[in-house]
């Protein structure tokens, strides 16, 4: 059995969220059931983005980015390898006729395409599990922020439901997959999704990683049961 490269997890992962681009908002209001819009105030609620310079990393169709303006960022630029997904942000911002709309950049998490200090805060959802090295990441985060500034992190976690967790494991395992590859048409995206959990980090030791990376005051807060965690950290100042 070989063993998939980063540079690989990295063209995999690219290739799929390129296909799935189209159903990609819908998909994620059915199956958090409306909640990915409480995890994302929750967030950048928790980042404190007034009049902040806000980078967004994997920004997708633009949602978190939005949600920063909302709340109050002076300025956000949101990053995504996927050329398709920030097409799709851009022309949501038009829609709203946000003024001034967020930057649009296409850029690896990985290797940031931005200067040393360049931002107060760096936010991010649902990024960590598909990343292929977490520790450069970090790294990538921490250099690309101010000192003192902040980064917030919201993802999936494995949450401690006790009875109830082979009723979890039922819907996120088996039936995210199948109602996620009927209304996409790619079966294969939305059984990759619920699996990089399981490769990911939980709570204190993600924080290592985190820690590593140079950052301190590190904490993680769940929400919704533990189904999803705000993690966060700050560059010392």
């Amino acid at each position: 059995m070989t063993t998939e490269s980063p540079l690989e997890k990295a063209r995999r992962v690219r290739a799929m969220f390129r296909r799935i681009v189209a159903r990609y908002d819908l998909l994620n209001t059915l199956m958090s059931w409306g909640l990915d819009r409480h995890w994302r105030r929750a967030a950048v609620g928790r980042a404190g983005v007034g009049g902040a310079r806000v980078l967004d990393l994997a920004t997708g169709t633009g949602e978190l980015a939005f949600e920063a303006l909302r709340q109050g960022a002076a300025r956000v630029v949101g990053v995504d390898f996927a050329p398709e997904m920030l097409a799709l942000a851009a022309a949501k911002a038009r829609r709203r006729r946000l003024s001034p709309p967020p930057d649009w950049v296409v850029g690896d998490a990985l290797n940031l395409p931005f200067a040393d200090a360049a931002f107060d805060l760096v936010i991010n959802g649902f990024l960590l599990r598909n990343l292929a090295d977490l520790g450069q990441a970090f790294r990538e985060m921490y250099r690309v922020l101010k000192p003192g500034g902040r980064v917030v992190c919201l993802d999936a976690v494995e949450p401690d439901l006790g009875p109830l967790m082979p009723l979890y494991r039922l819907y996120f395992y088996r039936l995210v997959p199948l109602v996620g590859g009927l209304v996409s048409g790619d079966p294969a995206a939305y059984a990759y999704l619920p699996a990089s959990l399981k490769n990911l980090p939980q709570g204190a030791e993600l924080l290592k990683l985190m820690a590593a990376a140079g950052f301190e005051e590190t904490g993680f807060r769940p929400l919704t049961l533990g189904l999803v965690a705000v993690y966060f950290g700050r560059r010392p100042g």
